[in-house]
């Protein structure tokens, strides 16, 4: 159970018990709906700064914490950047020596810094840790302004100048990579290269996406990307994933128009290399119709809103209810952003995000915030394989979540979004449990299999 009062407690729960009364819940055990992947957040190089502010035994606790089976959150499926992003250091790529096409001049060492230990560090809590990666922007010389980014910043916002001409700037709905046969394909090989090196580190990805937000023009690392573009370059880094064993999912979409997914399947050859969607943001519209029109793809949440850097209670309840709406409209996975960041979480570009840990450089302690206790009452108790389930409601009691495992047990979880404590009875098969749900409340109840 979690209040804004007291982070995690754990109690005995109520025993089962026959029905008496009609219930308030029931929960629909025989007709299960799409599988559970997994849960995670993504590996980004401020992440690991941040945690380097802390010594070792602080940092392993972290990691234990938030990834081992069995002891906190359990994350076993996280994303990681190709290249920069707007919570790196820096813009780097790697490869940025003009029209290296042959890619004499691909390194990944920048990694060796942060990623690659972040991502080991993890890897030793949960050895069945799964990656998936994205690019914020391709090397600058395969885009056609020549830059990282696409937007100047704004003024008001305080964003950091990021070099951009003003006739640089990118446009949504363009394509701003350079559309020929020698790009498009040094950029599939570009892909390669990167699982290549990550596989020979000792750290397989298992899927990528051709691009982060591929609507977007932003001032930090950005590329837009029309339906048709991407069905372009999929037709080259479909056949180069499939020959490593890695799939490729389409996204990120972060735009709620379920056409920018559906006009890219349009193109057999681009749709025959694709498994799965990846939906972020004002995603959140597009995605039932997604799961009505495409029920062979996985759908994964692949960024959950970022908030602004206060890591308060209010945004945690917000965050309940993103996860509400995306497994309910047939998410098979859902991704947390940072990991780790500083006391305000300013990124390199200059405005403020949330983190599973937050950390205090002046004292060189950390905690973990509200949002990590809500992603922890869903992921430490629903395995992979996991089916979601749904829940038909009376008398207003429309606040729930609930998974049969593997196992058979069923995990619910239930937010009181009150202010005065909730009697609820909740129906699963022909058992009943009647907890008291504390005021402003999240809990979670794991019934063992009958």
């Amino acid at each position: 159970m979690t209040t804004q009062e007291h982070a995690w407690r754990e109690v005995e729960g109520p025993e089962l018990g026959s029905l008496t009364d009609p219930p308030n819940v029931i929960v629909v055990r025989d007709a299960p709906k799409q599988v559970i992947d997994g849960f995670g957040a993504s590996f980004n190089e401020l992440g690991w700064t941040s945690l380097a502010v802390l010594d070792q035994t602080q940092r392993d606790d972290i990691f234990r914490e938030i990834f081992a089976p069995g002891v906190g959150a359990g994350l076993s499926l996280c994303r990681m950047p190709v290249g920069a992003n707007d919570f790196s250091r820096d813009w780097y790529s790697y490869d940025e020596v003009p029209d290296d096409f042959s890619l004499d001049h691909f390194t990944i060492d920048n990694d060796l810094e942060t990623l690659v230990p972040f991502i080991r560090a993890a890897q030793r809590e949960q050895p069945d840790l799964r990656i998936w990666a994205s690019p914020w922007s391709p090397p600058s010389w395969m885009k056609r302004n020549g830059h990282y980014a696409a937007a100047l910043p704004e003024p008001f916002m305080n964003i950091v100048e990021n070099g951009l001409r003003p006739d640089q700037i990118g446009t949504e709905g363009t394509d701003m990579f350079i559309l020929d046969e020698p790009h498009l394909k040094a950029y599939a090989d570009y892909f390669g290269r990167f699982v290549d090196d990550y596989r020979e580190l000792g750290i397989p990805i298992s899927m990528v996406m051709p691009q982060n937000e591929f609507n977007s023009t932003q001032v930090f690392p950005s590329c837009a990307w029309t339906p048709d573009g991407l069905a372009q370059f999929l037709h080259h880094l479909g056949p180069e994933m499939a020959a490593r064993g890695v799939e490729v999912f389409l996204g990120t979409l972060e735009r709620p128009d379920d056409r920018l997914l559906g006009d890219v399947l349009h193109d057999s050859q681009a749709a025959e290399h694709v498994s799965g969607l990846g939906v972020q943001w004002a995603g959140r519209g597009a995605i039932a119709a997604l799961h009505r029109l495409h029920p062979e793809l996985k759908i994964y949440q692949t960024e959950q809103e970022c908030g602004d850097g206060r890591n308060d209670w209010r945004h945690a309840r917000y965050a309940w209810s993103l996860m509400k709406h995306f497994f309910t409209n047939g998410a098979n996975a859902y991704m947390y952003w940072n990991i780790s960041l500083l006391e305000g979480g300013r990124s390199r570009w200059g405005w403020t995000q949330n983190s599973l840990v937050v950390v205090d450089a002046d004292e060189a302690t950390y905690r973990y915030s509200y949002e990590y206790q809500v992603l922890k009452h869903v992921s430490a108790f629903v395995n992979a394989g996991a089916r979601a389930l749904d829940c038909l409601t009376y008398s207003g009691y429309a606040n729930q979540l609930a998974f049969l495992n593997p196992d058979g047990s069923i995990v619910l979880v239930m937010q009181n979004d009150m202010a005065e404590d909730m009697p609820v009875r909740v129906l699963l098969g022909g058992r009943v449990i009647a907890p008291t749900l504390p005021a402003d409340s999240f809990s979670t109840f794991v019934i063992p299999a009958a």
